[in-house]
This record gives structure tokens, sequence and C-alpha cells, in this order.
């Protein structure tokens, strides 16, 4: 399973960002072991939710993990087969070992 994980640092320890089309970064796990970090390159400007959902997809993740979702992204995640989950005030491995879990 690959998941991505909205953060506000590019480490494993870094806390979950509680935004995702504006999140500083996106580190990308598969079967539990980060696999690369993205810097958002969406995080100014018009449209991030969409153009972000469009990044992650390209990078075939099953799952996003982020504090908040707005509605433009909930729907082109759906619209793209991308499940999602909101979790708040936790670090980016505690997310993983939760989602790790669930599977």
């Amino acid at each position: 399973m690959k998941v991505a994980i909205s953060s506000d640092g590019n480490k494993e320890d870094s806390r979950i960002s509680e935004v995702s089309g504006r999140a500083p970064y996106y580190l990308i796990f598969e079967n539990g072991k980060l696999k690369k970090v993205v810097k958002n390159p969406f995080r100014i400007g018009g449209g991030a939710g969409f153009s972000v959902a469009a990044m992650l997809a390209d990078e075939k993740v099953d799952i996003v993990v982020s504090g908040k979702f707005g509605p433009n992204m909930t729907s082109s995640l759906k619209e793209k087969g991308i499940k999602y989950k909101e979790m708040h005030n936790v670090s980016v491995s505690d997310v993983l070992n939760e989602v790790e879990q669930v599977k």
C-alpha cells in the first residue's frame, strides 16, 4: 500500500500538516518505508487541492492522510479512486503506524 501524508516538515518525526492542498510537504511511504519526500509545488496560488490530488495520483498513492481536506481536493481524490483520512495533532510516524494497522 502506498500512503501519502501531508507534513509540516520533511522527516518522519514531523507533525502532520493541518492543511492538505497547502501542506509544505508530502511524505510518501510504500509498505511502511519512506520512499519519497515531495516539497509541495502547489502550496501557493489557486487550485492547490486539484493540483495536489493530480500529483498524488501520478505517484500512484492508495490513501492520503492530512489534518483537513477541502472540498476541491476531496472531490478530486474521489474521482481518482484515492482514499483519504483526516487526523489531527499527531506525527507522521504515528499516522503511518495507524494506517498500516488498518490494512
